[in-house]
């Protein structure tokens, strides 16, 4: 009977141990269209971006506009750079995107969440260090809903005891 035991112990951890390992010995293929863009879907807030990139020499599009006139603010600007310092590849990719839905600083975040996933599927060496960072989790804080009885999401209306 404790041979069984023993014998089900052992089965049992190498069925585990051989699928976590290798489940981690996989290593992951770059995933590219026929012209050699990586394409991913980024949200943030109400927005939803769809990204593509491809080799190239460093030139942002979005929504057929550049950059610099579709988000104008420095900040903006920072944030859409952030994936591509961290992965120490600034210049070295075009990234064409649409963008819809909430406001440019909600706008900017999904292009920033885009951009990684395309980035961790053209090369997947770059996963780690944007993972690090925190840039493929989607942020999923987004506006309180407005509840009945209230004169916002959390604001009351004003009380009179008379």
């Amino acid at each position: 009977m404790a041979e069984q035991v023993n014998s089900l112990e052992q089965l049992n951890q190498a069925v585990t141990g051989t699928s976590a390992e290798v489940e981690s010995d996989i290593p992951r293929e770059p995933v590219r269209d026929e012209l050699g863009r990586s394409y991913a879907t980024g949200k943030r807030k109400d927005a939803v971006a769809r990204v593509w990139i491809k080799p190239g020499t460093g030139k942002v599009v979005v929504n057929g506009k550049d950059v610099n006139d579709y988000f104008a603010r420095p900040v903006l600007q920072m944030i859409l750079k952030q994936p591509f310092q961290i992965a120490n590849v600034e210049g070295q990719f075009d990234v064409m995107c649409t963008v819809k839905g909430g406001g440019l600083s909600g706008q900017a975040g999904a292009v920033k969440h885009g951009v990684s996933k395309a980035l961790q599927l053209y090369d997947p060496s770059l996963r780690g260090a944007l993972k690090a960072a925190g840039f493929l989790t989607r942020d999923s804080r987004v506006v309180e809903r407005k509840k009945y009885g209230k004169a916002k999401a959390r604001k009351s209306f004003q009380f009179s005891k008379r």
